[in-house]
Order: C-alpha cells, then sequence, then structure tokens
C-alpha cells in the first residue's frame, strides 16, 4: 500500500519539502549555468567577429568570414548577404553568400524578404514558411533575415534559411541580430574601402584602369609571369572628332572604344586609359600572335560599330622570359610600332620588328 500524508510525521514532511525545494533550485541553478554559458559563447564569438571583421579585411575575406562563423555556430544551410543598388531598386548579392543564392530558384526568397525589410525595417523570425508558388525547388521553411543599418539607413539585409520548419531559436535569432549590428560598421567601411580603392585605380571617364595601375601590373607580371603582350590604341583624328562635334561628343568615344576594350578581353587583361585618346591593353601569358589577333579583332570592331564614325591604329610590343627585357622597352616598341601604324594610313594594326635588349 502506498504512504498517504497521514503516514508521514512532521519531520518527514519537512525534509520531502526541503528535498524538493533544494532539487528545484539545482535544476533553476542548473539551467541558469547552462544559460550563461551559453551567453558568454556568444559574447565571445561577437567579440572575435568584430575583432576580425574590424582588421581591415578586404570585402571578399570579410563575407566570407562572416558566412563560415554564422553556418559553423548556428547550423545555417544556407547564408545570404544582400546591399541595396539604385535607391533599393535592386539588391547585389555580396560575396561570400553561399551558392544557392546565385540561382534562380533563390530569386522568391530574395524578392520576398526584400520586400518585407524595406516596408517593416525590422528584423523578421519565421519558423515555418510555406508558401505554394515555391515550385521545383528546395524549400526552407525557417528563416531568419536581418537589416544592415548605418547611420539609420538601411544598406542592406542578410538571409539564413534551413529546411526543417521551426529549426532555429529565438535565442539564435537574437544572436545573429546582435552579430549584424555589431558588423555593420566594418562591414560599410570595408566596402567604402574598396570603392576608393576602385577610384584611385579606375579612371573616371572611361572606367578603365588608370595608366599608374597598368605600369604597376606590367611590372609585377613582368617578373613573376613567363610571357605578355602589351597594346597600345590611339583614335585616328580625334582632334577632328573634338572640332567637328565637341569635346562631350569626343568624350562619348573614347567611352565607346573603351566599352568595346572591355567587352573582347578576358577578366584577367588589363585595359587602361593611357592618356588623352591613347588606350593601352596588357594580355599577360599571351603570345605576340594572339595578342596582335585581340589588336586586329578590335580594329575591326571599333570602325564597324563607332557612331560617329572612328577609326583606330595600334601598335603591339611582346616580352617573354627568354630574353632580357624591362617595362620601359616593352613600351617604346609598342610606341615606335603605333607611330608606324599613324604614319602608314592609320586603322590598322602594327607590330613590333625586333625586340629590343637591354644587357
Amino acid at each position: 500500500m502506498s504512504a498517504t500524508a497521514d503516514e508521514f510525521d512532521e519531520f518527514e514532511v519537512e525534509f520531502i519539502c526541503l528535498l524538493a525545494s533544494a532539487a528545484g533550485c539545482s535544476l533553476e541553478n542548473a539551467y541558469l549555468y547552462q544559460q550563461s554559458r551559453q551567453e558568454i559563447a556568444n559574447l565571445q564569438f561577437i567579440n572575435e567577429t568584430s575583432h576580425c571583421l574590424n582588421s581591415n579585411l578586404r570585402l571578399v575575406d570579410t563575407m566570407t568570414y562572416m558566412s563560415e562563423k554564422i553556418i559553423s555556430s548556428i547550423d545555417a544551410q544556407e547564408v545570404g548577404f544582400f546591399l541595396f543598388t539604385n535607391k533599393h531598386a535592386k539588391v547585389k548579392i555580396l560575396p561570400g553568400s553561399t551558392p544557392y543564392f546565385y540561382t534562380p530558384q533563390a530569386k522568391f526568397y530574395i524578392d520576398y524578404l526584400k520586400g518585407k525589410i524595406e516596408r517593416e525595417k525590422n528584423p523578421l523570425f519565421i519558423g515555418d514558411f510555406n508558401l505554394q508558388t515555391i515550385k521545383n525547388t528546395p524549400r526552407f521553411h525557417s528563416i531568419l533575415a536581418v537589416p544592415m543599418i548605418h547611420s539609420e539607413k538601411l544598406k542592406g539585409f542578410s538571409i539564413v534559411m534551413h529546411q526543417k520548419p521551426y529549426f532555429f531559436s529565438f535565442d539564435t535569432f537574437k544572436l545573429l541580430q546582435s552579430l549584424i549590428h555589431h558588423s555593420s560598421l566594418a562591414l560599410t567601411n570595408s566596402m567604402l574601402r574598396e570603392e576608393l580603392e576602385h577610384m584611385i585605380i579606375t579612371d573616371h571617364l572611361t572606367k578603365l584602369y588608370s595608366r599608374k595601375f597598368l605600369d604597376e601590373r606590367i611590372q609585377g607580371s613582368m617578373k613573376e609571369s613567363g610571357e605578355g603582350t602589351f597594346i597600345l590604341l590611339d583614335i585616328d583624328n580625334f582632334k577632328e572628332i573634338n572640332d567637328t562635334y565637341g569635346h562631350q561628343v569626343g568624350d562619348q568615344v573614347l567611352v565607346q572604344v573603351a566599352k568595346l576594350i572591355k567587352n573582347n578581353i578576358r577578366g584577367e587583361d588589363i585595359g587602361a586609359r593611357w592618356g588623352g585618346e591613347e588606350l593601352a591593353l596588357y594580355l599577360p601569358e599571351v603570345p605576340l600572335d594572339k595578342g596582335a589577333a585581340v589588336a586586329e579583332r578590335l580594329v575591326k570592331k571599333i570602325a564597324e560599330s563607332s557612331e560617329p564614325h572612328i577609326t583606330v591604329s595600334c601598335g603591339v610590343s611582346y616580352w617573354n622570359k627568354e630574353q632580357v627585357d624591362a617595362y620601359s622597352y616593352l613600351f617604346k616598341r609598342a610606341d615606335e610600332a603605333l607611330y608606324i601604324a599613324k604614319g602608314t594610313g592609320k586603322n590598322k594594326v602594327v607590330i613590333q620588328k625586333q625586340s629590343i635588349r637591354v644587357c
């Protein structure tokens, strides 16, 4: 038979009450201890991340670090960072975002969350996102979205997703908010720094690289690479264009030629404004015959598609590690070839006739 309350004496009842109270306190203390440990871990995580982000990392390194830390700390499946552009009309996916966000299937999530963030300007904690309009793609039910705000202005937002519903806790949500809040200044500074660097090495009118940047890259290439082709390009009769149509049209012509250059070279090639109406290209690891073919293609395309109609002349030079050479002589050979092209009819490519050796 089980004992009843009447069968316990006063001492035993008091002991049981004390035991129950002690057990309750122990459980409460254990919970508080675990909670405090988690809070300490979260603070350490935010501190480490903030310290790393404030160490002048480049934007791609900053965002990649952020993404990796978020994935490892909260077990997220997808992490994305987005920057508002063109007065919030579009968003730019920042480097460090997981590959999923570059797929067409992710567009629905990005557009939907962008709209919510713009309207409400508050973080979003969605436990079971389940709309029937999403088809033929993995469905992400658990979604956290946190705006990036700097100087009280909405700069962008981050998205963290998992396919399981109610996967993220509210504590995880608060942690992500704290992380983005503490990181916003570092992210903004990183973006501003890269914009400034880009302005320094970029010609304002043509958006090609500056001559100084080109000089440095060629000299570095001649120390580290095996070969390279240098092309010096000059717009024929440019003064007549300015005199006939005005300097504004002359600027437009330069922009047209610059765009044609950018559309006809590789990502690793360098197009630059050399000075005035002269532009230049450097093609690392490209032999002379292929470099000359690039120049011929440019001369033809510019003559066919420019408006008003213009032509260009090109001088092409080349170096390789098997011969003693220098950057100044690489330029001199291209300049001499360009001079010949200009003096023998224009609208053509002239290739260096021989190498100039420096002993």
